[in-house]
């Protein structure tokens, strides 16, 4: 009986069986208050509905948090998006040897020694190239 009441004022299922035993805890605890034994479905139901209004004042998020969220979601797209572009751009700048070095190895994921076999190059050069390359796009992005 109190799962299906506490349901009324949930959104879900197990909210409501949150409710109910908290409820059921509360009425066990305070089982000494109830006058007449006749009205202990009412007792009962007005515990519920209290337990369930306090879970949603608990629960409930001011409306200035949300605000707070949904504006932080979007400067976070906008931040995103903008270090993207600068990303983009900076690779631009790359002559087309290292770019295709950055390519080979976070576009299509290869490793460095799948990178020097493809290339035909030493393992070493690939290492050394791609860490100057690396310090290329952290000071382009620096100054950006």
């Amino acid at each position: 009986m109190c799962v299906r009441f506490a349901f009324r004022y949930a959104k879900n299922q197990t909210e409501a069986e949150d409710i109910a035993q908290d409820a059921l805890l509360r009425a066990w605890r305070k089982r000494g208050t109830l006058r007449d034994v006749r009205a202990r479905a009412a007792w009962l139901a007005t515990i519920v509905r209290h337990e369930a209004l306090r879970e949603l004042k608990r629960k409930r998020p001011l409306p200035s948090d949300l605000i707070e969220v949904i504006h932080g979601r979007e400067d976070d797209r906008v931040l995103a998006t903008v270090e993207r572009a600068d990303l983009y751009a900076a690779l631009e700048r790359l002559n087309e040897r290292d770019r295709q070095l950055v390519r080979l190895r976070y576009d299509e994921d290869m490793t460095q020694e799948a990178i020097a076999h493809r290339l035909g190059i030493p393992l070493g050069t690939v290492k050394v190239r791609l860490h100057r390359v690396r310090a290329k796009l952290r000071r382009s992005l620096a100054a950006a």
